[in-house]
Parts: structure tokens; C-alpha cells; sequence
């Protein structure tokens, strides 16, 4: 069975180990609008965040879903979107995660984390959203968005995915044995 010489190269670019890049660690704040977590998930956030203390500061912020216990969806969302908005910094740089967003591997999100450090923002913040998705501020005001899956993930799942994977992301720019 022959291997077609394209899929080689991407098999060999895969294996490739990267070399440890001089990055300015932004400090990561992650949005999370939801219902409380799970103390498993929670174990699992904390364990993630002790872990990207090697790299840089990241702090874990949950929003309570339907703050203001909206019988309407749209104003729900518009309730989560002004509490997401009130935590958001003018210089901060802000990664939207939805269902829509850019597909990125675990390459392109270190590549994302490494001129994130150079565009002179002073904070790196993930929103992800609730049960109805984000709202239009958020939605105007995010530098990107992105996707985690091509599947739908409820608030906890992509919490835990973003989380390995800023890790993974840290793992790669610093040339570690992590990512492979």
C-alpha cells in the first residue's frame, strides 16, 4: 500500500518538535457563563491552572448563567453579554469561543497565545458562553473567534478542552515533551 507523498509531509510536519520560542506571557482570564460546576471540573480547572503557572498568570472567572433570571432567552443573553462586558478591559485582547468560530489546531492556538504577546494587550481573555451562545457586544468587541470542536460543547466540556489546550499551547512554545 503506497502513502501518497503529501500525507507524509504532513505526517513528518506533525512529528516535528519545535523549537523554544522567547514569548511574552500575557496573563489568561477565562469567562465562563454556566450553572455551577461540578467539583470533578473543578478539580480538573485547578489542576490546569497550577500547571500554566509555569507559564503565565490565568485566572478562572465564572459567571452565572441568566443573571438576572430572565423568563426571555434574548434578554437572558443580553444580561450574560453586560455581565461578560463589565469584566472585559479596553486594552484586553478577546477570543470568543463559539460554534462558528475559526478552527484552530493546537499549533495555530500556540501561534495565537505567541502574537497575543506582541500586540501589546495587557490581557489575554477567553469567553465562553452560555446556554444561548453570546450576546452582540461581546460578539462586536472579540479580536477572534474561535471554535473548539465542530461539535457543540456545553459550557463545563469547553472549559476543560480550552484549558488543556492552552497548556498544550505552552507546552509547544516552549519546545517541552508534552505536544507530540
Amino acid at each position: 500500500m503506497a502513502i501518497s507523498l503529501s500525507l507524509c509531509s504532513n505526517i513528518l510536519r506533525q512529528r516535528q518538535t519545535h523549537t523554544p520560542e522567547s514569548v511574552r506571557p500575557v496573563p489568561i482570564r477565562i469567562l465562563t457563563v454556566g450553572k455551577k460546576r461540578s467539583r470533578g471540573v473543578q478539580l480538573i480547572v485547578d489542576e490546569y491552572i497550577e500547571k500554566l503557572k509555569y507559564y503565565c498568570s490565568a485566572d478562572d472567572i465564572q459567571i452565572r448563567s441568566n443573571p438576572k433570571n430572565a423568563r426571555d432567552v434574548k434578554a437572558q443573553v443580553e444580561n450574560e453579554d453586560t455581565a461578560v462586558m463589565g469584566l472585559i478591559r479596553p486594552d484586553d485582547w478577546v477570543v470568543m469561543l463559539d460554534e462558528h468560530g475559526l478552527d484552530l489546531g493546537s499549533i495555530q492556538m500556540a501561534e495565537l497565545l505567541r502574537d497575543v504577546g506582541n500586540t501589546g494587550a495587557s490581557r489575554l481573555s477567553f469567553c465562553i458562553g452560555g446556554p444561548y451562545g453570546h450576546g452582540e457586544q461581546l460578539r462586536k468587541r472579540a479580536n477572534i473567534s474561535i471554535k473548539l470542536s465542530s461539535m457543540v460543547l456545553n459550557h463545563q466540556i469547553a472549559l476543560l478542552v480550552l484549558m488543556e489546550q492552552l497548556y498544550r499551547a505552552w507546552t509547544i512554545l516552549k519546545g517541552q515533551k508534552y505536544h507530540h
